[in-house]
């Protein structure tokens, strides 16, 4: 029975390294497998708690190393050795080589070379370094058979060295043959067992591992959806199989927050669709989700709610590739905008219409007018002088007509135009006498200012002489007698202004907003379309147009026309 002690101590101490493998390397599995950046080899090559624990196996073994019978040598110590060797890097696997060889002189009784050789093992050394990637590709049988063989050879060079040294006993108790059958028992045994042990650690960590890997992406996705969710302009409502609110967006809480303010998004989750839906006034979507749920259908609906229009829909979502709902998603989406951009779309196509009739009428209206003017001016022919007065009356008006009716047909037709590289200068100084005439008959006098650096501009020469003589009569008719006009140009960075200012009573802040519309006017005999008509025109030829006024003090009227970069491109 002592001898059976012996075993089973040698096998105790020898398995200590794979008993405290999961104490000593399970934070350093964790490390190796979180670490993205961590090869394969690495982790599998653990280093320092293993190191030590098989060394101070390997050191105890040793130390209680028994000679069963006076005889055989009974040392389980390369078991330690022989797997850190095949699991930990050659580095590791040297040290622990090297520490062996020096425990054997310290422990062996008569230490010779030839018992230096068998006792430690030495000669297999190499072969498990070697083997040790081959160890590394194996799977759990092949790391129990490639552990067992060595481990089996090296015991049995330990129990045979008294017999090849010729130092042992015949008196021995059991027969070489008991003790080498006995010894292949326990080698493969505990082969087996350190094997498992350090195997099944690590792959519970790495079971482990990868399900909070899984867990991490899990979250990580959800997070991007919920995100997803909250950037998207729609309020969103996914719901599970039995109806139950599961998650919102931001703009679903926004929603709500419209009928009720203090309403949370921790308060929705997880609740009822039914009361929810109650509280916005769709009570109809409740019905349209139980229909997603229980007979995958997917419904359209637009609904009113007060002033607002909304979008809503219901969609079931499914498993997989099968046919089974696992819940359902409710989208609403507010287009109140989007109907009234549509009806004033309508509205506008409608406008457009109108005056494109509008502009063909008035275009045939003129050849009438023609002909009535006409024949006006034969009959003054034939009339007394008396009667000149009245017929110079209606024909001003037919004139004032005719001009109305220029003035719309520019404005209605707004058509495209021909541009070319002139100077803006050229343009003024062509239509300064005219101005200068006009300002004499009512008394008042021009300034004019232009800036000598001016460029050239791709203009339409025609409709800039329309732009200025409007906005230069429209200051003259604003002004009383001693006034003065001012046309200046300078130039910007980025272009050319022209501007015009007046001496008039100014235009109050009330009526400037609207001095570009149509049919507007605050003059008693306007038509209201020259400005519209000059806004027509700057926006034709890419500018922009200003006002600013100041009552009592007059009106600037400032045109912008922008640079081309690249004349011989615009051309």
């Amino acid at each position: 029975m002592g001898e059976v002690k012996e075993f089973l101590l040698q096998f105790l101490i020898a398995s200590l390294p794979a008993f405290l493998f999961p104490l000593t390397n399970t934070m350093r599995l964790r490390r190796s497998f979180n670490d993205e950046a961590a090869s394969a080899d690495s982790i599998y090559r653990i280093t320092l708690g293993f190191t030590l624990t098989c060394a101070l196996s390997m050191i105890l073994c040793s130390l209680f190393s028994p000679r069963l019978w006076g005889t055989l040598h009974l040392d389980f110590a390369i078991l330690p050795l022989f797997a850190l060797m095949l699991y930990s890097r050659m580095a590791e696997g040297v040290f622990l080589a090297s520490l062996h060889l020096l425990l054997y002189p310290v422990f062996a009784v008569n230490p010779t070379f030839s018992g230096f050789i068998l006792d430690t093992g030495l000669l297999l050394y190499p072969l498990v370094l070697f083997f040790s990637k081959s160890f590394y590709r194996s799977d759990r049988k092949g790391k129990v058979a490639i552990l067992s063989l060595f481990f089996l050879i090296g015991e049995l060079m330990i129990i045979s060295s008294p017999y090849l040294m010729g130092t042992a006993k015949k008196e021995a108790g059991l027969s070489p043959l008991a003790i080498a059958v006995l010894n292949i028992i326990f080698t493969i045994f505990i082969s087996t067992l350190f094997v498992c042990m350090i195997e099944h650690t690590y792959e519970k960590e790495k079971l482990r591992m990868q399900v909070m890997q899984l867990s991490r992406n899990y979250f990580r996705e959800a997070e991007k959806l919920q995100q997803m969710m909250d950037a998207a302009p729609l309020s969103i409502i996914l719901l599970d199989r039995q109806g139950d609110i599961m998650t919102i967006n931001e703009t679903f809480i926004q929603l709500f927050r419209k009928f009720k303010p203090q309403a949370r998004k921790e308060e929705l989750i997880r609740s009822r669709l039914a009361p929810v839906m109650a509280d916005l006034g769709f009570e109809v979507l409740i019905e349209r989700a139980g229909q997603s749920l229980e007979e995958h259908i997917k419904t359209r609906e637009l609904l009113q709610s007060g002033d607002k229009a909304y979008f809503t829909s219901t969609s079931p979502i499914k498993k997989g590739h099968t046919d089974e709902t696992i819940g359902a998603v409710v989208i609403i989406q507010d287009i109140t905008e989007l109907e009234t951009f549509r009806k004033e779309l309508n509205h506008v196509e409608r406008l457009s219409l109108v005056g494109q009739m509008a502009a063909g009428i008035t275009h045939e209206i003129r050849n009438p007018m023609a002909v009535v003017r006409g024949f006006l001016q034969l009959m003054q022919e034939k009339s007394p002088p008396t009667l000149d007065n009245y017929y110079r009356i209606v024909m001003e008006e037919l004139d004032r007509a005719n001009s109305i009716i220029n003035d719309f047909l520019s404005l209605a037709q707004n058509r495209s135009v021909r541009m070319e590289l002139c100077s803006l200068h050229d343009i003024i100084r062509e239509l300064t006498p005219l101005l200068w005439a006009d300002a004499n008959l009512r008394g008042q006098s021009i300034e004019v200012r232009l800036d000598d650096e001016l460029p050239n501009l791709l203009l339409n020469q025609k409709e800039i002489k329309q732009l200025i003589l409007n906005l230069g009569r429209n200051g003259m008719e604003a002004m009383g007698e001693k006034g003065e006009l001012t046309i200046e140009t300078r130039k910007r960075v980025d272009g050319v202004e022209l501007s015009v200012k007046d001496q008039g009573p100014g235009i109050p802040a009330a009526e400037r907003e609207r001095l570009f519309e149509p049919f507007f006017t605050t003059k008693s005999q306007g038509t209201g379309l020259g400005l519209a008509l000059c806004l027509s025109i700057v926006e034709r030829h890419s500018g922009k147009i200003s006002v600013q006024s100041e009552e009592g003090k007059g009106t600037m009227f400032t045109v912008f026309f922008p640079c081309p970069e690249n004349v011989e491109s615009w051309m």
